[in-house]
């Protein structure tokens, strides 16, 4: 996909992630939304800092863009700690893992990004220092080999993870605090864009802050994103100031609707649509429909058109429901997904 077919995507680049470091909340008072999240992150980490030891482990779940690596920068600012920073597909063998673990100073911050990626030695080998703060390094081969246990200093784990279905029993039973992150609210979301412009010099009045939050897909990392392309259209082709009239334009650009979707979510719906006459339809042949793989249909447009009510995933396949037909300006058919069935003549009592 290109940038612009990408700019709702809630997945970040790896240049998208230094671009994100500027607006980040440094602090949990700062941290907008997650109100019950934050309320008892603070109790946590204000009862551990009182008794001078580490908090409980602690693993964040949800859809990706809601602020888990923030929060987890704002464990170790919080606690005044260092934090190491790794993510479950980099740890491929188990002494990969024990040499960040036995380079951990006592109270540091370990943030283990997708943990439900971490290959099953490594995670053998993370539970004993969960536990006990131990881990035992193999060193030879065969019947030679020998075990060598080395300690850990006490160190907090934060794991994130936006499949925690896929996470095992033994690894989510060692987390003392689990702790869900929900989709930001449209007042929540111009809140963080009033405070991202402020940071980044954007000058934007409430009404236009207020547009790019309803298009943001509940999502912080995509109403960054929108910002950061509005302000470069009000520079370049307005005097510099994010009007509402300026933010509309920049949307339209960028070929982004008035729901948040862009060109590929419409192109599935109207696919769906035109095409299939509302579903139901396979997701393989929905996916050649539109010129994309399998994966990026269901990963990347899906989540939000289902969460919209604007798809339905059914037993036979993918349906359009009534709002997608009346979102894409179409009448839906009598009897389609989310509309009102029409009775018609019954054929058997006419005798026809």
């Amino acid at each position: 996909m290109s940038d612009a077919e990408g700019l709702v995507s809630a997945w970040a680049t790896d240049a998208e992630h230094d671009a994100e470091v500027s607006v980040r909340p440094k602090r949990l008072a700062d941290f907008i939304a997650q109100h019950r999240v934050r309320d008892q992150l603070e109790l946590l980490l204000k009862s551990a800092m009182r008794r001078g030891s580490p908090p409980d482990h602690i693993l964040l779940s949800g859809p990706p863009g809601l602020g888990k690596t923030t929060l987890a920068n704002i464990v170790a600012a919080e606690l005044g700690s260092g934090i190491r920073i790794t993510s479950g597909p980099a740890i491929e063998r188990s002494g990969d893992l024990a040499a960040i673990l036995t380079s951990l100073t006592e109270g540091d911050v370990l943030f283990i990004d997708e943990i439900h990626r971490i290959a099953k030695p490594a995670e053998e080998l993370l539970y004993s220092a969960m536990e006990d703060f131990r881990v035992d390094v193999v060193v030879g081969k065969g019947p030679g080999a020998t075990a060598i246990p080395l300690d850990v200093e006490p160190f907090t784990l934060v794991g994130a993870t936006t499949r925690s279905g896929l996470l095992t029993g033994p690894m989510r039973d060692r987390f003392g605090f689990v702790a869900h992150l929900d989709f930001y609210s449209p007042a929540d979301l111009e809140a963080l864009l009033q405070r991202s412009a402020r940071i980044l010099g954007v000058p934007i009045t409430d009404d236009a802050a207020a547009e790019v939050a309803g298009r943001s897909r509940g999502t912080p990392r995509i109403a960054n994103r929108l910002l950061r392309r509005v302000r470069d259209f009000a520079e370049v082709r307005a005097d510099g100031v994010v009007t509402l009239e300026t933010a509309r334009a920049a949307l339209q650009v960028y070929d982004v609707d008035d729901l948040g979707l862009d060109r590929l979510d419409r192109g599935v719906l109207t696919a769906l649509v035109d095409l299939f006459r509302g579903g139901p339809v396979g997701l393989s042949t929905l996916a050649v429909a539109v010129g994309e793989q399998p994966d990026t249909v269901e990963e990347v447009c899906e989540p939000f058109l289902v969460r919209a009510g604007l798809l339905a995933r059914t037993p036979r396949g993918r349906v359009a429901t009534e709002a997608a037909w009346k979102h894409l300006g179409r009448t839906p058919p009598p009897g389609s997904f989310g509309a009102p069935a029409q009775s018609g003549p019954d054929l058997f009592s006419s005798g026809q």
